[in-house]
């Protein structure tokens, strides 16, 4: 079993949802990178999502954008991602990393070489926000082939003809993009979300994490009260950025206030399901 699947599995059992906060490599520096990818199994992620910084970064909103500069200011390459990833792994078997990013850099890495350095580095999935389902052969085989999940992005507007195409070979979880538009710029209602879910649940087994939009405690619980796990970026991305000085180095608590945030909203998340029920019962309508 691999470990997204255990950690779903072993959530379930626990009758809870997962936290999956995001980080962005290199931002503002591989170091301090390092030490909050480092410290988040501790402060609560139960699984980490980290964004490879990419020169056009389309799915992202400015706050992200801008770690993505600062990620490649501070160093980050696709190569030195995984060689963090692989360090963190000389301490952490367990906890599943996922990567977040774009096509460009895997292509020009090769797909092949690419999917076979990531799973030595302990790398479990990818998103990869712009490869169409149609192209998805380019890296599928690979992928499988090192057992790496390939995780999909299901939208608000996907329509119901599509999602076969979409969640073909999908495996890890699903993510459902909350909002239409990018990152960070605005939050969808929970209600908007428990009329969206039953639509995947009947499409898939695969647990399905929420993402794009989620910056409190309040709308993290929301979210495993409705799906299997939250995403939270941007309002860890903004938190760091609040502790830079003025030439963008870190400061002396860029780690502390990012895993101090990365606990409260993790507390939000493990209280937020008063009784061992599935996210299906709670997106369930009233008789």
């Amino acid at each position: 079993m691999s470990r997204i699947a255990a950690r779903f599995a072993a959530l379930e059992r626990e009758g809870r949802g997962a936290l999956i906060p995001y980080l962005e490599a290199g931002d503002p520096d591989m170091e301090t990178a390092a030490a909050i990818l480092d410290g988040m199994p501790e402060a609560g992620a139960d699984l980490i999502e980290i964004g490879v910084p990419f020169t056009d970064p389309m799915a992202d909103g400015p706050i992200i954008q801008a770690a993505a500069r600062r990620g490649l200011k501070g160093g980050a390459t696709l190569g030195r991602t995984l060689e963090m990833v692989a360090r963190f792994r000389e301490r952490d078997d367990h906890t599943p990393i996922v990567l977040m990013g774009y096509l460009n850099p895997i292509d020009s890495y090769g797909p092949e070489r690419f999917c076979a350095d990531a799973a030595r580095a302990g790398v479990d999935g990818l998103i990869i926000v712009d490869l169409p389902s149609e192209e998805a052969d380019l890296i599928e085989a690979h992928s499988a082939a090192n057992a790496i999940d390939i995780i999909r992005l299901v939208a608000p507007t996907t329509a119901d003809d599509r999602l076969p195409l979409v969640l073909r070979n999908a495996s890890g979880f699903i993510y459902y993009v909350s909002i239409t538009g990018v990152t960070g710029t605005r939050t969808a209602s929970e209600s908007d979300l428990a009329a969206a879910l039953p639509r995947l649940r009947a499409r898939t087994d695969l647990p399905v994490a929420i993402g794009f939009g989620i910056r409190t405690p309040d709308q993290a619980a929301s979210a495993v009260r409705i799906a299997d796990g939250a995403v939270v970026a941007s309002a860890l991305i903004e938190t760091l950025a609040g502790t830079l000085d003025a030439d963008g180095r870190a400061g002396p608590d860029t780690v502390r206030r990012v895993l101090d945030q990365v606990r409260t909203i993790a507390n939000g998340v493990r209280s937020a399901r008063t009784r061992t029920e599935t996210p299906a019962e709670a997106t369930e309508s009233p008789a």
